[in-house]
């Protein structure tokens, strides 16, 4: 899974074998260490609930994650939708969410693109 901060907004990029472990098991989970010790890693996560909105955010000291619907997660996971998108309350601001499919990359090696959804333009003439 890929994370990307810019400002007030989330992004991350799930691969099939990703979504695969979000549906089966509800969670999907990597950890970034800066140091030795357990304060000094940040975990990011997605996860799916049943009783969820469609998509918000929980963040704990050294752990964010993004939580969508299961009913979302399935029908995101079934469809030809790039992602799932939406805001989450940050105090006096909205913090932008955005969990997306991970394309393959149209002008990097074959090894690059593993695990990864098929791009949509592949083939396209530009």
């Amino acid at each position: 899974m890929k994370l990307r901060i810019k400002g007030d907004s989330l992004r991350l990029r799930v691969s099939p074998s990703e979504m695969s472990r979000l549906l089966e098991s509800g969670r999907v989970a990597e950890t970034i260490h800066f140091g030795p010790g357990p304060e000094d890693q940040l975990t990011y996560a997605l996860e799916r609930a049943p009783q969820a909105v469609e998509i918000s955010v929980r963040s704990r000291p050294q752990e964010v994650a993004v939580i969508v619907s299961t009913r979302r997660a399935q029908a995101w996971a079934r469809g030809a939708e790039v992602g799932i998108y939406g805001e989450s309350s940050a105090g006096t601001t909205s913090l932008e969410l955005a969990v997306e499919k991970d394309f393959a990359c149209l002008d990097k090696p074959g090894e690059e693109n593993l695990d990864t959804f098929p791009n949509p333009n592949e083939g396209a003439i530009c």
